[in-house]
C-alpha cells in the first residue's frame, strides 16, 4: 500500500515533470532533460539550502558558548541539556532545521531512481507512465508511433542507459568519468561549508581518549564526524551509482555542481554583508571617538574662546 502511495504521489509527478521537460526542449535529448530537471529541482530547494547554511554557520558560532556550558555543567548531562536548549531558544536556532533539505532529497532521489529505472528497462514507459495531457504533446505522439526515436544519450555521445561497471565486469569509460565526477563534486560541496580548524583532532584520537576513561566533548565528536562525512559520502555515492545506469550519476553530478554554485554564491554574499557591517561598525566607532574628543574640557574651552573672539570682533566692527 505504501509503495503504491509513494508511486502515485511522488514518483509519477516527478516522472512526468522529467518527461515534460524532455518533450518540450529542442532536440529532445534525455541527458539535457535530466540536467534541466535537476536545475529546476535545485532552484525550488534554494530557500531550504539558504536556511541550512544559515543554521550551519549559526551552530559554528555557538561552539564557544557550548563549550562554556559543558564546563559549567561539570558532567551533569541534564543541566547541560537544559542550558543548551536555553541557548538555542535565546539565539532562535532550531537544531533540527538543517534536516529539511535531507528529508526532501531522500524521497526525491528514490523517486528519480525509480523513474530512471523504468525508462532504462523499457523506453515505452515514457508513454505508458505519463499523464494523459502529457501524451498529447506533439513529440510524445511521435514517440508513441516510433519509440526508436527516443534519445537516451547525453548530447548524442554518452549512452545513459549503460552503467559504468557492467554485469560482466566491463567498464564503460564515459559513464565511469561521470561517476567519478559526481563523487568528486560531493566532496567539494561538503568541504565548502566546513570550517578550517588546524587544531581539530581526528575522530580516532577522540575515541581513543574516550576509551581510556576521558569524557569526549560531544561538539568535538560531531565536528570530527562531519569531517569524515566529506570522505564517506562521496565513496557511498560512487558505489551506489557505479553499477546503475549513467543517467543517475548524471543527476548527482548536475545536482552537486548546481549546489556548489548556489553555496558559493550564498557564502560570498554573507562575506560581503560581514565586510559591510565591519566597515559600518568602524565608521560608527570613529564618529563616536570624534564626539568624545570634541566634548573634552580642552575643546570646550577652545570653542568658548573662539566664540568670545568672534563676539569681540563683531563689537569692534560696530
Amino acid at each position: 500500500m505504501f509503495a503504491s502511495f509513494f508511486t502515485t504521489v511522488i514518483v509519477q509527478p516527478i516522472f512526468n515533470l522529467l518527461v515534460i521537460i524532455y518533450a518540450l526542449i529542442p532536440g529532445h535529448n534525455f541527458g539535457v532533460a535530466i540536467i534541466l530537471f535537476t536545475l529546476a529541482i535545485r532552484y525550488l530547494m534554494y530557500p531550504l539550502l539558504k536556511k541550512q547554511l544559515f543554521h550551519t554557520k549559526a551552530m559554528r558560532s555557538l561552539q564557544p558558548e557550548l563549550k562554556r556550558i559543558k564546563k559549567e555543567a561539570a558532567g551533569d548531562k541534564q543541566k547541560e541539556s537544559v542550558l543548551t536548549m536555553a541557548l538555542y531558544k535565546e539565539k532562535q536556532i532550531n537544531p533540527l532545521s538543517s534536516l529539511g533539505l535531507v528529508v526532501i532529497q531522500i524521497p526525491l532521489f528514490l523517486a528519480l531512481f525509480s523513474c530512471l529505472k523504468r525508462i532504462v528497462a523499457d523506453p515505452h514507459a515514457v508513454i505508458d507512465f505519463s499523464y494523459g495531457f502529457v501524451r498529447d504533446f506533439s513529440w510524445m505522439k511521435t514517440l508513441a508511433t516510433d519509440i526508436g526515436r527516443f534519445d537516451n544519450t547525453l548530447f548524442g555521445v554518452i549512452d545513459l542507459s549503460k552503467s559504468a561497471l557492467g554485469a560482466t565486469g566491463g567498464i564503460y569509460i564515459p559513464a565511469m568519468i561521470i561517476v567519478f565526477a559526481s563523487s568528486a563534486i560531493q566532496y567539494f560541496q561538503i568541504k565548502q561549508t566546513m570550517p578550517t580548524d588546524k587544531e581539530a583532532r581526528k575522530l580516532k584520537q577522540i575515541l581513543k581518549e574516550a576509551g581510556s576513561g576521558k569524557d569526549a566533548d560531544q561538539s568535538e565528536v560531531n565536528a570530527a564526524l562531519s569531517r569524515n562525512m566529506s570522505y564517506i559520502f562521496p565513496v557511498m555515492i560512487f558505489f551506489l551509482t557505479v553499477s546503475f545506469a549513467a543517467a543517475l550519476s548524471l543527476y548527482w553530478l548536475a545536482s552537486g555542481l548546481i549546489a556548489f554554485i548556489q553555496q558559493d554564491r550564498l557564502l560570498k554574499k554573507d562575506k560581503e554583508i560581514l565586510a559591510l557591517d565591519s566597515k559600518n561598525a568602524d565608521r560608527a566607532a570613529k564618529a563616536k571617538e570624534a564626539e568624545i574628543v570634541e566634548d573634552t574640557p580642552k575643546n570646550k574651552k577652545s570653542k568658548s574662546s573662539a566664540g568670545k573672539n568672534a563676539n569681540n570682533k563683531h563689537k569692534k566692527r560696530r
